[in-house]
């Protein structure tokens, strides 16, 4: 009775509110939480989620391949679209925009957007497969917000993103336009560090895991267990199994303190990325399995071949798996 249903915000008032703020608390972090089952029927969870992600996709039995566009930031809108084609073209089934290409005066949004699905309906063509390419949605308002996803749909785009800087209400809204609109919805976790990695204060990743998961988002990037980013492998595994389980027990290896039955709330794609490449694709693969989208960016890109020759290593390297 003390929180209003299906309410991110609300929830986190409560949890990371003013507690966070008191004087008398030197530091002061909160690394788990259990929802109650009744609670999380109120959330409606991602609409999309890992195995509809499957069926639409046609992919089955490997994780998903994907990259990032580089150079982030800098390219002319059809410059941007070679990227994704050939990407795509070597066997590549998502390519991606980074969390901060939104609408600069180098390419602004409507640009990025019919650039990038000319090169994802050209490659889908050409490979015979389905294919597609996520395009951030973030901006300044939720009107424009909603004017960026609206336009992704109409172009022909079966998935949209959004960046976890946005805020918890304005990720839940996007979540219910995607499930009315059957769009896949991909959140990049930018600045999820600025409170998940000192050790003593702030809150867990997995603790994000769980809200976004009840917000409704079908991927989020949670790591990867090499690569330049930050996280021990244990405590990703742990990330995971949050996102894919339809029910988790206690493991304090993997950082879960609580059990969690998620109340039939579909699974959420994880996604690994940050400077990993084809060379680690067994280590990807024993530590991290089938249900995962592996994001090659540089790994792509920086191929001294190309990127159609580095999306093909990529694809070679899992199929040889």
């Amino acid at each position: 009775d003390l929180f209003e249903e299906g309410s991110i915000a609300n929830l986190t008032a409560s949890i990371i509110g003013n507690v966070f703020g008191f004087k008398a608390v030197k530091a002061l972090r909160l690394e788990d939480m259990r929802m109650p089952v009744a609670y999380l029927k109120t959330f409606q969870g991602p609409a999309t989620g890992l195995i509809v992600e499957r069926e639409r996709m046609d992919k089955f039995g490997r994780p998903f391949l994907g990259a990032t566009v580089k150079p982030k930031l800098g390219l002319s809108g059809k410059n941007y679209g070679r990227v994704v084609y050939e990407g795509l073209k070597g066997g590549l089934d998502f390519l991606k925009d980074d969390e901060n290409i939104n609408s600069q005066p180098f390419m602004r949004w409507r640009e990025r957007f019919l650039y990038s699905m000319e090169g994802v309906n050209k490659a889908s063509a050409a490979a015979g497969e389905i294919k597609g390419h996520y395009l951030n949605v973030t901006a300044a308002t939720m009107e424009d917000m909603y004017e960026r996803a609206e336009f992704s749909k109409e172009v022909g785009s079966i998935i949209c993103m959004i960046d976890l800087v946005i805020g918890y209400t304005a990720i839940q809204s996007m979540a219910i336009w995607a499930r009315k609109h059957d769009m896949i919805l991909h959140l990049h976790r930018a600045g999820n560090s600025t409170y998940s990695r000192q050790k003593n204060h702030g809150m867990n990743f997995r603790v994000i895991c769980k809200w976004m998961r009840m917000a409704g988002v079908d991927h989020i990037h949670a790591g990867t267990v090499v690569g330049k980013l930050e996280g021990d492998p244990l405590m990703i595994k742990g990330f995971y199994n949050t996102l894919l389980e339809s029910e988790t027990d206690i493991n304090l290896p993997q950082g879960l303190f609580f059990a969690q039955n998620w109340a039939s709330l579909r699974k959420v794609v994880p996604v690994a990325s940050g400077g990993i490449h084809a060379g680690q694709m067994h280590q990807l693969l024993d530590y991290l399995g089938d249900d995962v989208v592996l994001q090659f960016g540089g790994g792509t890109i920086g191929h001294p071949d190309g990127i159609q020759a580095g999306a093909t290593a990529n694809r070679v390297a899992l199929e040889s798996m």
